[in-house]
């Protein structure tokens, strides 16, 4: 695996060295074929000129006069770079002098046509030194050329190289995972399952635990506020002995509610409750007589796991009824159950609160009964009559 690495990275470092080196060739390329381009033309307009003195051949030189500095600049900028020999910069300086010469003679005879001296002008043009000039020119832009297709094809086979050692380790790397893969399934298929299974025993206690300590804990904290409530209650009517009977109803009441949470929630230990008691104790903290409740139904005990999901759902229909239903309008609750076979069927009915419309929004008090019915066992169905809401829940009988 660490020689692939290696060779892999070895691979692409290749491969980058022949995409720059592709691009700085270009680049040279280019600019060597301006140069001698710009060469040439301003070559063939000069003369042209002194043969003919017709001025039009004068756009040609004056283009390539144009041309020769920039292209100078850019094939020096391009040659800026680690990757330049010592003869690479000798012929980028050579190809300057050169070129700066031919134009400079160029320059001269075109100056002494403007003079008048045809003669003169000719006799320049005539002598060796602008040919040879020419010549060494094209020479060193040749060689140029040269040096950079060597760079460039050096740069391709390196590449080809590095490529030719990948597949040969690529190859027995596959072997080896492949041998790995067949060892490891033996083991792996001995112990996943039995891993699996503790990890998930583990993270389940773990979760029942926290689950356990914060409902404790959250248990603890309402005893506490309901306490302090009813200290609040007591020390309030204690300098008013004429409030007394009202602070004694109040206090009843609160006592009722703490009650209900125990049974609903706060006693977990108990092994049964009667559903008549958790009914009643539901109900208590509002009962008076204005705001009345039937109960009706057999006597029967529940498991604790059932009392308190079912003390959850009484809860919420109790509390629903003194802010929105029959006790907030002054009507009544009746509340029966029956047992048939092994199931109970328990029925909650408000009557005294007309309902209008059915609501369309399902809170956070619907999916708390929703989930409580599946923690119980059963089924609630909802029904909003025009008289009031009617609760059904249906409950199987479980061991206690």
């Amino acid at each position: 695996m660490l020689g692939l690495i290696v060779v892999a990275f070895q691979t692409i470092e290749s491969e980058r060295a022949e995409r720059e080196q592709v691009e700085r060739t270009n680049d040279i390329l280019l600019e060597l074929r301006n140069v001698s381009s710009a060469a040439v033309n301003a070559e063939t307009g000069q003369r042209g000129y002194l043969i003919t003195l017709d001025r039009r051949y004068l756009e040609s030189y004056l283009i390539g006069r144009e041309q020769i500095e920039p292209s100078l600049r850019r094939l020096r900028t391009a040659m800026e770079d680690d990757e330049t020999t010592r003869r690479q910069t000798e012929l980028v300086d050579q190809i300057e002098t050169l070129a700066t010469s031919k134009f400079a003679e160029m320059d001269e005879s075109v100056r002494l046509l403007e003079d008048g001296r045809l003669i003169d002008a000719r006799r320049e043009m005539l002598s060796d030194q602008g040919q040879e000039t020419m010549e060494r020119l094209r020479r060193a832009i040749g060689e140029m050329e040269r040096i950079e297709f060597q760079l460039l094809s050096d740069a391709t086979e390196e590449t080809a190289r590095a490529e030719g050692r990948v597949l040969p380790l690529l190859g027995a790397l596959m072997l080896l995972m492949i041998g790995a893969i067949i060892a490891g399934i033996r083991l792996v298929a001995r112990t996943a399952r039995a891993e699996v299974e503790a990890a998930q025993a583990v993270a389940l206690g773990e979760a029942r635990d926290r689950a356990d300590l914060l409902a404790r804990e959250l248990n603890h904290r309402v005893k506490n506020l309901f306490a302090v409530v009813l200290a609040i209650i007591q020390l309030s009517g204690r300098d008013k002995p004429e409030s007394k009977e009202v602070t004694d109803g109040i206090a009843d009441r609160v006592r009722a509610l703490l009650t209900a949470h125990e049974v609903s929630q706060g006693e977990l230990e108990r092994p049964v409750a009667s559903l008549r008691a958790l009914v009643e104790t539901t109900l208590a903290p509002y009962r008076s007589s204005k705001l009345t409740a039937e109960i009706e139904g057999e006597e029967m005990l529940l498991p604790a796991k059932q009392v308190t999901p079912l003390g959850l759902v009484l809860h919420e229909l109790t509390t629903n009824a003194v802010k929105y239903g029959a006790w907030s309008n002054g009507g009544t609750i009746a509340v029966e159950w029956h047992r048939h076979g092994e199931a109970i069927t328990l029925v909650w009915a408000e009557s005294g609160a007309a309902i209008e419309i059915e609501p369309e929004r399902r809170g956070f008090g619907s999916m708390l009964m929703t989930s409580a019915s599946r923690q119980f066992g059963g089924s609630i169905e909802r029904e909003f009559l025009p008289e009031g809401v009617r609760v059904t829940i249906e409950m199987p009988i479980q061991d206690q």
